[in-house]
């Protein structure tokens, strides 16, 4: 594309982007309200294009990684999503209910309501590693509260973006829903939302919630980090071995929340790496296989095998599970690897990984590993595998995470009837489920007074009777 038809294309995107939002902006003040009907409308409508163009969504996925399995996106994008929908149409009804709250005795006949209200419009910044998921998973909760919704999705997504814009808008009305191919972060970022949902890296969310303070717009981060795995030394190592390796390397370990290094004590590791051999081999022949996902771009691969380098460079060592095959530049694909004697010095054990790679900390005790999670950020997700009742209880009320597993890796989130969302550097508020409805809603208290009013018995010129009141008000509690 040459200069100026770059210009102009920029130059529409900028023109619709600012239309869209004016009319999605006048919608929500004209109509602040949009009814049941309309949302379970809006909600079926989204149903029905994901469940009519799954193909198509799976063909638009793969071509921006270069290769990504259409099962593997219908698991975890597809599947999620219509349960999600059909989850939150169930409860939108109660959800949307004015709620009774307790009246003070001192009110005489009052009455106290909680109405949630949509805050109005509602902008959604998605990442590349779960294009579809990470869009339309906050739109549910955000369309189910009667919010408006625009959605910018990552540059290495545009197949997909695209292709969701050419599906969504003969369906919707833009004052309603909208995909917009080619906007800029920073012209979407400084638009003045009523609330910005943000996914991706921590130090990209600081910049993203400093714009947003300009517009005095609240924000819900879903950011990164480190999440550590924790095998206990009662636990089967097999067992977890399946359990967390399954996570780890969906979507080439290109997962938010994704194990993204693991505690084994210290005389298991070796067994660890021997079984973790058996299992990957036996799910991947190879890297090349198409169920292995492809590393988004060059620049990411270059990344990780950087981090590798500088991990084997430094002492550590890298077993690849695979036992064959090297990082192919050409397919942007790395076997997966777990790195031993990693310490704090590289790389992989600075940063989070986001792919293929999994280092091995040894711990003697729990205590031990306690102490080096709650030294770092605090993690997006945490993993447990332990069946004693203690040793469950002591890593839950001694660590904070944003979301926890027991016995298992990732599925956390995929349950719709609990929130999603960091905590510290890993991000702030949440959706999914009723916490997502409520996420993007206005608590309104109102406060209906009775035919007495108690202005009439408080109101100046204060006096002994009103002294005598407000004692007695004091006294009972009132």
């Amino acid at each position: 594309m040459n200069s100026a038809a770059e210009a102009s294309a920029i130059e529409e995107t900028t023109s619709r982007t600012q239309q869209v939002f004016a009319k999605q902006r006048q919608a929500s003040r004209t109509h602040a309200y949009p009814s049941l009907e309309t949302r379970l409308s809006n909600l079926d409508k989204l149903e029905k294009v994901l469940l009519d163009n799954q193909d198509a969504i799976a063909d638009a996925i793969c071509k921006d990684f270069g290769n990504r399995s259409s099962l593997e996106t219908r698991m975890l994008e597809i599947f999620g999503l219509i349960g999600g929908i059909q989850y939150t149409r169930k409860r939108m009804k109660k959800w949307m209910k004015p709620q009774k709250r307790h009246v003070g005795m001192a009110y005489f006949g009052a009455k106290n309501t909680v109405l949630p209200q949509p805050k109005g419009v509602i902008g959604v910044v998605t990442p590349w590693n779960y294009p579809l998921f990470l869009a339309l998973s906050p739109t549910i909760s955000a369309i189910s509260a009667g919010n408006r919704v625009m959605i910018k999705m990552a540059a290495n997504s545009q197949n997909l973006c695209k292709l969701l814009d050419q599906l969504i808008s003969p369906v919707f009305d833009e004052e309603y829903l909208a995909v917009i191919p080619g906007v800029s972060a920073g012209e979407f970022t400084n638009l003045p939302w009523d609330h910005l949902v943000f996914t991706g890296s921590p130090a990209t969310g600081k910049i993203v919630m400093e714009t947003a303070a300009k517009n005095l717009t609240p924000v819900t981060l879903e950011l990164g980090g480190k999440s550590p795995t924790i095998i206990a030394e009662d636990y089967d190592l097999k067992t977890a071995a399946e359990r967390l390796l399954f996570g780890k390397f969906l979507n080439a370990g290109q997962t938010c929340v994704a194990p993204d290094y693991l505690f084994v004590p210290r005389a298991k590791v070796d067994a660890f790496v021997e079984i973790a051999k058996e299992i990957v081999s036996s799910r991947y022949p190879t890297a090349e296989t198409s169920d292995f996902t492809s590393i988004i771009d060059g620049k990411a691969f270059e990344r990780l095998t950087m981090t590798l380098k500088d991990a084997t460079d430094k002492g550590a060592k890298a077993v690849n599970l695979l036992g064959t095959g090297e990082p192919n530049p050409e397919t942007r694909k790395i076997p997966p690897h777990v790195v031993v004697d990693a310490n704090e010095d590289m790389l992989i054990l600075q940063d989070e990984i986001f792919g293929p790679l999994l280092p091995i900390k040894p711990y003697d005790s729990m205590d031990e590993v306690i102490e080096y999670i709650n030294n770092n950020e605090r993690p997006l997700a945490l993993y447990l595998y332990s069946n004693d009742k203690a040793t469950q209880e002591k890593v839950t009320y001694n660590t904070i995470s944003g979301g926890m597993c027991i016995n298992e890796s990732m599925f956390h989130v995929a349950q719709h009837d609990m929130p999603f969302g960091g905590i510290g550097n890993s991000g702030m508020g949440h959706y999914h489920g009723k916490e997502g409805f409520i996420e993007f809603s206005k608590l309104r208290p109102i406060f209906k007074q009775g035919p007495i009013g108690p202005a009439a018995f408080m109101a100046p010129p204060y006096g002994p009777k009103v002294e005598k009141m407000v004692n007695m008000m004091i006294k009972w509690k009132l």
